[in-house]
């Protein structure tokens, strides 16, 4: 009995010891983060499917037939802005390029009407379905292919669950933008719940200065988008601090991309096949994500701040290689070759014999390390004289009498290209690296402002390009005015509406 007492004793006193440490951690920030990471990770209670909201693009509305959802798809010529200044050509669906995600749940009769706006014929191909061969979308194989201007219907019952996609099944009309998210939402929804649930689709193009339409040939690109756009032009992913985030890349071009976000330890939890089973998660910040792949992160969004996502190729997280752009705004005092046309500059194969066995062939970057390509040119590929290019920059003023630090070039801001960079720095060996590629992108905030960017620090787009954005972490209250600007703006058609009408 003593012995029985004895026990009893200690295990209440090690639980009241245990409810005291809680309450001492809870008095922490550190503490407090644990807490709130401990209650949203619990897998009890009621979940929900959370609609996905896919930035910058949007979803595809559907009507009801009885009880079956029907999309109505359509492939086009679009014309899209994927940065300040800079709209391409390309092939996409209902005016956008990715198309819009196509949202349907486990259970569901899906029938999707699709025309073809396009001057050649095409066909749809619905990446990973487990249905009939008549709608894979393989033409002239499980399908005649879809000439301009006719229709053809794919109908499905949806059993699975996960991230999906849809795309062309010809492929260079992949490459020239026709690709789109599909999300099949579980029947019973997936545990732990997320508060929030994010697409991303992963497309690179290869577009000269001077022209509208990506080079759907090439192998290199210069441009890395997300959703359509390229950084600093893309939209973040606004999230309040202590919810569930999940987050699905989907990626269907020509290269692999290592995705990262800054702050914080996610999950794997699904790929292209479907959910991972809990056991099979595995931890990390960064995933590769390859190419005709999905995958599906999650995190508790536990660390406030303004973190970045991105593609950690460091290629990717930057656009227009200087062979392609012309002129660099910074150079070392012997001058920097610099590149002929793209596609030398860009190391394609090409010439005579048609392999790579001759000095003509490498990248024409002009990093000036003894390898690659002969056809750099002797003369440095940067700036005119600095009076030159001040005058130059001073016309685009319209007379406003600014100088060169601090030039505001409606809406660019530009600082004094030599002020943050040392004295001697064409003396040293390697440069310049980031200053080579940061020139020509001068900061750009107020041409890409948005309720989403409310409150980030001045100057902040100078240093993202490319396949880079950001998950804002927001604490209520900055999170409460974020979401209220975002109301205010009352855009049509907002990709992030499920979460504006949910408040």
């Amino acid at each position: 009995m003593a012995n029985r007492r004895s026990f009893l004793q200690s295990a209440l006193g090690l639980t009241a010891g245990l409810f005291t440490t809680d309450k001492l951690l809870a008095a922490t920030p550190q503490g407090q983060a644990e807490q709130l990471k401990k209650r949203r990770n619990k897998i009890s209670g009621p979940v929900s499917n959370a609609p996905v909201v896919t930035p910058d693009v949007g979803d595809l509305p559907f009507t009801m037939d009885g009880y079956v959802k029907v999309f109505h798809l359509i492939a086009q010529v679009v014309e899209q802005q994927i940065a300040p200044g800079k709209k391409i050509h390309v092939w996409g669906f209902n005016g956008s390029a990715p198309g819009p995600t196509i949202q349907v749940t486990q259970g569901d009769r899906v029938r999707v009407i699709f025309d073809n706006q396009l001057p050649e014929p095409t066909s749809i191909h619905w990446h990973g379905f487990e249905d009939e061969i008549q709608y894979d979308g393989q033409p002239a194989i499980s399908q005649p292919p879809v000439k301009p201007g006719e229709r053809f219907i794919y109908e499905f019952n949806i059993h699975q669950e996960g991230t999906y996609f849809y795309h062309s099944h010809m492929a260079m009309q992949e490459m020239a933008g026709m690709l789109g998210t599909f999300v099949m939402h579980p029947k019973e929804p997936y545990r732990p719940h997320c508060d929030k649930d994010f697409a991303i689709n992963l497309q690179e193009y290869a577009v000269l200065p001077s022209n509208t339409v990506p080079n759907t040939m090439n192998m290199e690109f210069n441009w890395l988008l997300l959703n359509g756009k390229s950084g600093p032009a893309t939209t973040p992913l606004i999230v309040r601090l202590g919810d569930r985030v999940r987050v699905r890349f989907v990626n269907l071009g020509m290269d692999h991309h290592p995705m990262h976000i800054h702050g914080h330890t996610f999950y794997t939890t699904g790929t292209e096949g479907g959910r991972i089973p809990e056991a099979g998660w595995w931890p990390g910040n960064t995933v590769l994500v390859g190419v005709a792949q999905s995958r599906t992160v999650e995190f508790v969004a536990n660390n406030p701040g303004d973190w970045m996502l991105h593609c950690h190729l460091p290629h990717h997280m930057m656009n227009q290689m200087s062979s392609n752009v012309g002129k660099m705004t910074r150079v070392g005092t012997t001058g920097m070759p610099a590149g002929v046309d793209m596609n030398t500059g860009m190391g394609i194969l090409q010439g005579t014999p048609g392999a790579p066995l001759g000095d003509d062939y490498g990248t024409s970057l002009g990093r000036g390390q003894g390898f690659g390509s002969t056809a750099d040119m002797a003369t440095t590929n940067g700036p005119l004289s600095d009076p030159k290019a001040k005058d130059a920059m001073k016309a685009t003023q319209q007379g406003s009498g600014q100088n060169m630090s601090g030039m505001n070039m409606g809406g660019m801001q530009m600082g004094d290209m030599k002020s943050d960079v040392a004295p001697n720095a064409g003396d040293v060996p390697n440069f310049p690296q980031d200053a080579y590629m940061e020139g020509p992108m001068m900061a750009m905030d107020k041409m890409v402002e948005r309720p989403e960017n409310f409150g980030l620090s001045s100057g902040w787009s100078q240093f993202m390009q490319g396949m880079m954005t950001f998950v804002r972490v927001l604490p209520p209250d900055k999170y409460d005015e974020v979401i209220a600007r975002m109301k205010q703006a009352n855009r049509p058609n907002d990709p992030y509406a499920s979460i504006l009408n949910r408040g």
